[in-house]
């Protein structure tokens, strides 16, 4: 039995996709600059229409459109014959993908969508079919090999409608100067969303978690400190200002002191140069401050720089930041 090369068919399949893709960023016209205006006036929401691989780009592409400011909701061309044409309304613009610009399932819905008086356009594989001679305006990917060896299979069409969707999204995007703040919102969940919009005060320990020592404690009362909190650091604080801070980093270095451990006050011993950061700050700031200079524990400050918070490497990989 003859082994397959696998590696030369995916090689192959990407290849020809990437050829479809650069021809139609050489094809594409005035068509979507207007396209582009009309979906950017939208004053409800933009509905993607499609059916069968067709359906799923669409469906793809709603997601997209929503998630970068632009409020958008996926129809099944099927389901839509069935009742849920009824989620369309005037106020609304349609964007259908169809390949072959024939399915009827589509076509039969054309007439509801003229009736309704809103505009429809369209991405299809043919300019002659007859969802894209009905459309407001319509975009031809101009595909005419899909990487399927019969040519059968949808891939490198749908690939090419899949790109022209994600071009139309981040056109919109760019054009309502859609920014990371905002993409936040959309994203609450998982690391994505957490890391635009965690901040130190969000995660920090504060308060009564605070290990704190005063400039002249001994190392005995300070290591009990630390060991009552369970935070591995304390802070040395002294009239609501932060001199130091007391690390098991400093621990190893007073050992090889020629200090009396027994009588020094912590403040001989101590790190005085305490790297801090601003409780407003988003917390994956305080991943690149702590990596920069290679430690694992900041001092949170307020506007004032007075110290009310302390924020650990722990924390932020119990944050899921890390």
């Amino acid at each position: 039995m003859k082994k397959n090369n696998h590696l030369n068919v995916g090689r192959r399949t990407i290849r020809i996709e990437a050829k479809g893709l650069e021809k139609l960023a050489k094809s594409i016209g005035n068509e979507f600059n207007e396209m582009c205006d009309k979906l950017i006036q939208t004053k409800g929401k933009i509905i993607t229409l499609g059916i069968g691989k067709s359906g799923h780009i669409a469906k793809k592409v709603s997601a997209t459109l929503s998630s970068t400011g632009s409020p958008s909701n996926f129809i099944n061309a099927a389901e839509a014959l069935h009742g849920d044409i009824g989620g369309i309304h005037k106020s609304d613009k349609v964007l259908i993908f169809s390949h072959s610009g024939q399915s009827k399932e589509i076509i039969d819905l054309l007439p509801y969508l003229k009736n309704l008086g809103c505009e429809f356009f369209s991405i299809t594989g043919s300019k002659d079919s007859i969802i894209a001679k009905s459309s407001c305006l319509n975009i031809d990917t101009g595909i005419s090999e899909e990487a399927c060896p019969l040519d059968l299979a949808p891939t490198t069409s749908t690939t090419a409608s899949l790109a022209l969707g994600d071009a139309i999204a981040v056109a919109l995007l760019e054009a309502k100067k859609f920014e990371a703040d905002d993409f936040a919102k959309s994203h609450p969940g998982g690391k994505l969303g957490r890391s635009l919009i965690l901040k130190i005060e969000d995660i920090m320990k504060k308060d009564k978690e605070l290990p704190i020592v005063l400039p002249n404690d001994s190392l005995a009362k300070t290591l009990i400190e630390i060991s009552s909190k369970g935070l591995g650091v304390a802070l040395v604080i002294e009239k609501s200002a932060l001199k130091g801070i007391f690390t098991d980093g400093d621990l190893r270095r007073a050992l090889n002191k020629k200090v009396d451990l027994l009588e020094a006050p912590i403040s001989q011993l101590m790190s005085k140069k305490a790297k801090t950061i601003t409780y407003s700050s988003l917390a994956t700031e305080a991943i690149k401050v702590m990596q920069e200079n290679q430690i694992y524990s900041l001092v949170v400050v307020n506007k004032k720089k007075k110290p009310i918070g302390l924020i650990r490497m722990h924390d932020l990989v119990e944050a899921g930041l890390v």
